[in-house]
């Protein structure tokens, strides 16, 4: 197993505050393993759908995705934003306290003003 695909599927498991049990029936469930080290590729698509069409994969109730959330964080980091100031961000134009609290339709236009935000800032400091 690929460390990058195995850092993924820890990531995953953590921001879906997966318990070990929960974590260890879903590979047994989905994959026929019980560790992510005895993933192939398909093995690990396979599980990685699972999440995608899964309950597990909203992060509220709200619909963020898992994936919504992650590409968020990314962005952010991509423009040097420590998580209080995303957080100032969401407030300030969303009315949310924070990121988990965003719907999935807010979620898209956080990511698009992040990325515009990326665009703006990736033009400023090339020369």
């Amino acid at each position: 197993m690929d460390k990058n695909k195995l850092a993924v599927i820890h990531i995953v498991k953590k921001e879906l505050n997966l318990s070990d049990a929960e974590y260890r029936n879903i590979l047994q469930q989905v994959a026929g393993v019980e560790s992510a080290k005895e993933l192939d590729d398909l093995k690990f698509r396979k599980l990685m759908n699972f999440f995608v069409r899964s309950k597990y994969y909203q992060v509220n109730p709200y619909g963020l995705t898992i994936k919504q959330k992650l590409y968020i964080q990314y962005l952010a980091k991509e423009i040097s934003w420590e998580e209080e100031h995303l957080n100032n961000f969401i407030h300030k134009y969303y009315h949310k306290g924070d990121l988990n609290k965003l719907t999935r339709r807010e979620a898209i236009k956080v990511i698009e003003s992040l990325k515009a935000i990326r665009q703006h800032k990736g033009g400023e400091t090339k020369l």
